[in-house]
């Protein structure tokens, strides 16, 4: 593939798992990644680790996958018809980060490479990617830490950077159903290919590299507050939110079951328990309320 260099995709992608695994069982401190190989029938495949029951997360899961095709999926052709009738080559690795103390936030990243040749034409490319926080309760201080990070990671590559791409994150992570977002977002984009492609490489190697530090010093802060039977069964609620928006919205979950991709390792996103209520309101003048009226509303952090 002209001017793609595939090889240094994989290799980061793969020594990125290895250097946010071994991360996360040091955060941890009790339990270790559980390394589930898989292959596809259509082409490629994967490894899944999955920590569970850990001493600080109930679940965390990252995965690697590098997968191929004879034609896209529709969720992947639906913004891009020309695409349709395609070959393609997908790769990525994907985490998903479900702590047990409601006050550490749950957090998800993912960096992603897909190309579309077609035989006597160029082939189509682009990198996608983010990272994004959901906290249960908000910390002024945390959210401006996140954002900061998230900032820094953007600014070698263009002041317009940031914005743009935290605005995106604001649009993509909104559960239209609740009239609400996610969380408190972070970075997302898609389709990236307006730079070359080692320019466009780099800056998503700068996302990944900028994850842990937006991340670890939030959880090694909170991981220690006390919290009882009202904070957890909260969180449970708001994870709710969570399973919504990943199984009605979000393009990887679509696209990795629609290409015949393993199921457990794609809902290995899922928070292991959860809860629904019934026109559920939080209290009042309420630190679960102050969520709703201060953190999940769009605004500038930093």
């Amino acid at each position: 593939m002209q001017g793609i260099d595939f090889e240094s995709v994989e290799a980061y992608l793969h020594a990125l798992q290895d250097r946010i695994t071994a991360a996360l069982e040091k955060l941890d401190g009790k339990q270790r990644f559980k390394r589930d190989t898989w292959t596809r029938a259509e082409g490629g495949g994967g490894e899944t680790r999955v920590l569970r029951h850990g001493e600080l997360f109930e679940q965390a899961g990252i995965n690697f996958s590098y997968v191929h095709g004879k034609t896209l999926p529709p969720s992947a052709t639906a913004h891009r018809p020309e695409l349709v009738g395609r070959s393609w080559q997908a790769l990525g690795v994907s985490l998903v980060l479900h702590p047990w103390n409601p006050y550490v936030p749950t957090t998800h990243m993912n960096v992603r490479f897909f190309a579309a040749p077609k035989e006597n034409e160029n082939t189509v490319w682009w990198f996608g990617g983010g990272f994004d926080l959901t906290p249960y309760y908000g910390f002024e201080d945390d959210a401006q830490h996140w954002h900061r990070n998230a900032k820094t990671a953007c600014e070698p590559f263009g002041a317009d950077v940031y914005p743009r791409f935290k605005r995106w994150c604001d649009e993509y992570f909104f559960l239209k159903h609740r009239n609400e977002p996610r969380g408190i977002g972070g970075l997302f984009f898609d389709d990236l290919n307006t730079w070359d492609f080692e320019r466009c490489f780099a800056f998503v190697c700068s996302v990944g590299e900028h994850f842990l530090p937006a991340y670890t010093p939030i959880v090694e802060k909170r991981r220690h507050y006390h919290y009882g039977e009202r904070q957890r069964q909260f969180q449970l609620y708001r994870r709710g939110r969570y399973v919504e928006f990943n199984l009605v919205y979000d393009r990887g979950t679509l696209f990795g079951l629609q290409s015949g991709g393993r199921t457990e390792s794609i809902l290995m996103s899922l928070p292991p328990e959860v809860r629904w209520e019934y026109e559920f309101n939080p209290e009042k003048n309420s630190p679960e309320a102050e969520l709703y009226e201060k953190f999940l509303k769009p605004r500038a952090w930093v």
